[in-house]
């Protein structure tokens, strides 16, 4: 088995609705995301002879996924009033609207979908919200 992986991060904000503690409120992070790529042989032709997947290809598309969340606040739909999100639109804030509760293992689960869907062979993926702190999902 073969495997490649490579890193990327972003910084954003969130919150976790219906936790009680400080991660209730407003805060945000340095997300570390580390992307894993797995085949059980290599490339036999073309430009991907010798390779899983090109380092080229597999960093573009971590970055830009990872680029799509950089700098944004994210929130749990449902989690915000209306007027709310209208009023920090309204004040130019970016607003990335997620179906689940933002949590390090939801963003890696998030994460590893998107990559797959952009044809990667992902197998796992690591969000870390502090140096000392990772979820990681399993394909």
């Amino acid at each position: 088995m073969y495997e490649l992986s490579t890193e990327y991060w972003f910084d954003s904000a969130h919150f976790l609705t219906g936790y009680h503690g400080a991660c209730e409120n407003l805060h945000g992070h340095q997300w570390r995301v580390t992307a894993y790529v797995t085949a059980e042989s290599l490339g036999e032709a073309g430009t991907q002879r010798g390779m899983v997947v090109d380092f080229g290809v597999l960093k573009r598309i971590v970055r830009e996924e990872c680029d799509r969340l950089d700098h944004t606040l994210l929130v749990e739909e449902g989690s915000l009033k209306p007027q709310t999100i209208a009023a920090l639109e309204d004040e130019g804030f970016t607003l990335t609207m997620l179906p689940f509760r933002t949590t390090a293992e939801n963003l890696a689960r998030y994460l590893a979908e998107r990559l797959r869907d952009r044809g990667l062979p992902i197998s796992r993926v690591d969000c870390n919200e502090t140096p000392n702190n990772r979820a990681s999902y399993v394909v």
